[in-house]
């Protein structure tokens, strides 16, 4: 599986790695660095940035999520760290997503309550909800993990500059899914602020899940 990063300069970055890489055409603009911004990852101009989208996909136990307000059944904490990404990657999907759970269980009990963490299968003929929630259970219990139509997934990816491509036949008869493997951190006003490239180090993310909690 190839594995790169496409940075087009300073200001606009298509984020691009991982179990694939497929040119997005929605680059953000970057308005902060570690070294200038309140993050330790890629913080983007709110100008120029994504909304957390208002559609409903699938959850594990087979109910409707609406990804920007949740379900009835629990209270959406304010922080959002989205990510795009498959059970049957054979790459860097599941490093990723341990990532992600390692930094929340890290933080302190209140601000730890405060961060949803949100995968979205790029495969869902494969990635039913059952699959979905085998897959990430063994990794974290705690992530919303969320199917639905393939064509309704790559639009929601697309309007926060996720790439998907086609899947790529395997000789095996199986095949591989392409696809950006940035993590995208949504504040409580449900607006991109930053994100984290591959690979991003989890104390990095910790940090800037405790910034994101705090606002």
């Amino acid at each position: 599986m190839k594995r790169r990063s496409l940075f087009t300069s300073a200001a606009a970055v298509a984020f691009l790695a991982g179990c694939a890489s497929p040119t997005s055409d929605r680059p953000a603009i970057i308005s902060g660095t570690s070294q200038t911004g309140p993050y330790r990852g890629s913080q983007l101009d709110p100008a120029r940035s994504y909304d957390l989208p208002d559609i409903s996909l699938t959850d594990t136990s087979g109910a409707a999520y609406n990804l920007r307000t949740g379900n009835a059944s629990a209270a959406l904490p304010p922080v959002t760290a989205l990510f795009f990404g498959y059970s049957n990657c054979p790459d860097v999907c599941t490093g990723i997503l341990a990532d992600m759970a390692t930094a929340r269980n890290r933080m302190a009990a209140d601000l730890k309550s405060k961060v949803r963490l949100v995968c979205v299968t790029t495969d869902p003929a494969r990635d039913t909800p059952s699959v979905l929630k085998t897959y990430l259970d063994r990794i974290d219990p705690n992530f919303v993990g969320l199917t639905g139509d393939l064509a309704t997934i790559v639009s929601v990816a697309e309007s926060v500059g996720v790439s998907i491509a086609d899947a790529q036949k395997l000789p095996s008869g199986g095949y591989e899914i392409t696809h950006g493997t940035q993590v995208i951190g949504f504040g409580k006003d449900h607006r991109a602020a930053v994100v984290w490239m591959y690979p991003t180090p989890v104390g990095d993310l910790r940090a800037d899940f405790e910034t994101l909690a705090s606002v």
